[in-house]
């Protein structure tokens, strides 16, 4: 009987290691599908791809129902690891709430979406830093999601920068 109690308590343990590492990543698993959603922006209206590039000049929305922001990101055109502004000024509709979510179109960069600051009169003010890459030149996405009363719209603008 001592001859097989010290080989059983080997493999119970590697059964409990691995029952550990398999409930582990399970639990990384429903964390990645929970938080998910956070990556992409919702909205409730979709506009297609813009072809003003915002990283040589101001664009404007045209929001459904009526109104517009206009979107301008300085300095341009626009550095890699330099403080950026961010700037939107809404006409012809309230706007409750603007944010700009940066990915990299061909590379993801990791979540990048700064909320701009109301600063009354229709103006939106905030600032934000888009990383580095390393091969060079990199092609991004900057989609401004536009509160509205009526709806959330999301526009999606290219730009490309220099590493």
């Amino acid at each position: 009987m001592n001859d097989t109690a010290p080989s059983a308590r080997p493999a119970r343990s590697k059964l409990l290691v691995d029952l550990l590492v398999l409930a582990a990543l399970a639990g990384l698993g429903f964390a990645g599908y929970r938080l998910a959603p956070l990556l992409t922006p919702k909205s409730d209206v979709a506009l297609p791809l813009s072809d003003c590039d915002l990283g040589k000049t101001p664009c404007a929305i045209e929001l459904p129902g009526g109104g517009r922001v206009e979107v301008a990101i300085d300095p341009r055109p626009i550095p890699a690891l330099k403080p950026l502004k961010l700037l939107a000024v809404s006409s012809g509709s309230e706007v409750r709430k603007v944010e700009i979510d940066f990915a990299g179109v061909d590379m993801k960069m990791g979540f990048n979406r700064p909320q701009l600051q109301p600063m009354g009169d229709g103006r939106f003010v905030g600032q934000a830093n888009l990383p580095v890459c390393i091969t060079g030149r990199m092609q991004w996405e900057a989609t401004v999601i536009v509160e509205t009363a009526g709806a959330l719209v999301a526009a999606p603008f290219r730009f490309e920068i220099e590493g």
